[in-house]
C-alpha cells in the first residue's frame, strides 16, 4: 500500500437504488454540520472523503455485471444533489470520478473494466486532469502521450483538476502521436506526477481544483482508454457529465432555499412599513418565496426527467436517443444554473442584514453556485434547446452543450 492508497477499512457494497438514496441521505446529515467551517477555513475534507468512500457511494454507477449496483441516472443525480446540498464542494469532488467510469463503460476493454471497476468497489477514488489553461478553446488539449517501450510517457500541465488532490488515480486527457485524444488512468503515486493545491476560487473552495503536472510520467498501456471516439459516435458520455453538474447546482439551490426559510422564520424582522408583526407574514416576501419554490421544484423535476432520458440513451445509444438525452439534460442545466444563483442571492434580500454576518456562512451558497455554474455558458444551452425544437438540429457530440 502506497502513500496515496487509503486505509479505509471496510467499504460498503451498495446493491440497489433505494439503498444508495438511504445511504446518501444519512451521509448528508453527517456532512452538513461542519460545512460552514470547512468553507470558511478552506479545511480540506480528507476525513469526510474517507467516510464518503466507506459509504460505498463512489461505486454505485459500476454496472451490475462487474459487481456494482448499476443505479439509474435518476438515482445517481439525486445522490449527488443530496451530498451537494450538505456541502457543495463534497458534491462536486466525485463528479469526474463518475464521468471516468462512464468513459470506461463506453470505451474500455473488458479487462480494463474488470480491473478498474474492482478498484472503485474497493474504495479507490478517481480524480481528473482534463482541462488546460492557455489553449485556444476550453476543449483544446496539448498534454502529450508518447510511446515508451510497452507503455507510454505523459508530458503536460492541467488545471481545474477537481478531485485529483484526493484521488488514487487521475484520469488524464492526452493527445497521442496520431493526434487522437486518449484517457490515461494515471496512478497518483507515479514518479514525475505532481498535484499542486493552487485552487483559489472564491467558491467550491475545498474541491482541490488546482493543477496537475506530468513530467515524463510513465503509464502502462493497459491504463489508457480511448477517449475521443466516445464523441465521434452517439454515446451518453457528454450528457452524463452534464447531468452531474445539474445535480450539484440543484443541491446548492435546495440548500440556499432551505437556509432562507429557516432564517426568515427564526431571525428576520418585519419591515417597518409593512404593518405586520412577523416577517413570515410579509406579502412581498411570500411572493418571493413562492417564486423560488416553483423554480426549485421545476429544477428538481427536470433533473429527474433528464435522468430518465439518459437511462434510455444508455440502454440504447442512437443519434436520436443521445440527442434527446442531451437536450433534456441541457434543460435541467439551464434551470438549475438560474435557481442556484437566484436562491443564493435572494436569500439575503429576504433575510436582511443579519444574514450577511460571517458566522452564518450564508454567502457560500451564491459563491459556490457562481463558480460552479461557469463550467459552460448557460446561454448556449438555450441556443441548443431552441435549435433542437425549432429546427430539429441535434446538439454536438461532446461533453458540453
Amino acid at each position: 500500500m502506497n502513500a496515496f492508497t487509503p486505509n479505509l477499512g471496510p467499504v460498503a457494497l451498495i446493491q440497489s437504488d433505494d439503498q444508495a438514496l438511504d445511504v446518501a441521505r444519512a451521509l448528508a446529515e453527517t456532512l452538513r454540520p461542519d460545512s460552514i467551517a470547512r468553507d470558511r477555513e478552506r479545511r480540506l475534507p480528507h476525513d469526510e472523503l474517507a467516510q464518503f468512500s466507506r459509504s460505498g457511494l463512489w461505486g454505485i454507477s459500476v454496472p451490475k455485471a462487474f459487481g456494482g449496483a448499476g443505479v439509474s441516472n435518476v438515482t445517481l443525480a439525486q445522490v449527488v444533489a443530496l451530498v451537494a446540498q450538505a456541502d457543495a464542494s463534497l458534491g462536486q469532488i466525485p463528479q469526474n470520478h463518475y464521468y471516468a467510469l462512464e468513459v470506461l463503460r463506453v470505451n474500455g476493454s473488458p479487462e480494463q473494466q474488470q480491473r478498474l471497476y474492482a478498484e472503485v468497489l474497493a474504495g479507490q477514488r478517481f480524480g481528473n486532469a482534463l482541462a488546460e489553461l492557455g489553449t485556444r478553446t476550453a476543449h483544446d488539449r496539448t498534454t502529450r502521450l508518447s510511446r515508451d517501450g510497452d507503455g507510454y510517457r505523459v508530458i503536460g500541465r492541467k488545471f481545474y483538476a477537481t478531485g485529483a488532490l484526493y484521488a488514487q488515480r487521475i484520469p488524464t486527457s492526452v493527445v497521442d502521436e496520431q493526434g487522437m485524444q486518449q484517457l490515461a488512468f494515471v496512478p497518483r503515486a507515479s514518479e514525475g506526477l505532481e498535484v499542486i493545491d493552487d485552487w483559489s476560487g472564491f467558491g467550491q473552495r475545498t474541491t482541490g481544483s488546482g493543477s496537475v503536472v506530468f513530467d515524463n510520467v510513465y503509464v502502462e498501456a493497459r491504463d489508457v482508454v480511448p477517449f475521443q471516439t466516445a464523441f465521434e459516435r452517439p454515446t451518453p458520455v457528454g450528457p452524463l457529465a452534464q447531468i452531474l453538474h445539474a445535480a450539484i447546482d440543484t443541491g446548492i439551490a435546495r440548500a440556499a432555499y432551505e437556509d432562507a426559510l429557516h432564517f426568515v422564520r427564526t431571525r428576520t424582522r418585519p419591515w417597518i412599513d409593512s404593518g405586520i408583526e412577523k416577517a413570515v407574514d410579509d406579502p412581498l416576501s411570500l411572493k418571493t418565496i413562492g417564486y423560488l419554490a416553483i423554480r426549485l421544484h421545476a429544477a428538481e423535476a427536470l433533473l429527474e426527467r433528464a435522468g430518465e432520458y439518459l437511462d434510455r440513451a444508455q440502454a440504447q445509444s442512437t443519434a436520436d436517443s443521445v440527442a434527446a438525452a442531451s437536450i433534456a439534460v441541457a434543460e435541467a442545466r439551464a434551470i438549475s444554473t438560474e435557481i442556484s444563483l437566484a436562491a443564493g442571492s435572494t436569500l439575503f434580500e429576504l433575510a436582511g442584514s443579519q444574514a450577511t454576518l460571517a458566522e452564518h456562512g450564508l454567502d457560500r451558497h451564491w459563491r459556490n453556485a457562481r463558480v460552479h455554474t461557469l463550467h459552460d455558458p448557460v446561454r448556449w444551452k438555450y441556443h441548443a434547446i431552441g435549435n433542437y425544437y425549432l429546427n430539429d438540429e441535434k446538439p454536438p457530440l461532446r461533453g458540453t452543450i
